[in-house]
């Protein structure tokens, strides 16, 4: 019997064993980020777009705090 996959980071598909990862939730469901890639959700949220599926980052929230 095998385990389950391990969570990896969104981005570099690092787990636990090897980097620190952050969790997140989008639309009831868990991610993670390791803290390498946490600017670009930060600061490029356009380029998350693939990897939480209907995600645009702020503009599609409408929120313009910046």
């Amino acid at each position: 019997m095998t385990s389950p996959p391990q969570p990896t980071c969104l981005f570099c598909e690092q787990d636990s064993h090897t980097v620190p990862l952050l969790v997140l939730e989008y639309r009831g469901e868990q991610y993670r980020i390791c803290p390498q890639h946490l600017p670009i959700l930060i600061h490029k949220p356009e380029q998350v777009g693939d990897k939480l599926p209907g995600y645009r980052g702020n503009k599609a929230a409408g929120s313009d705090h910046h």
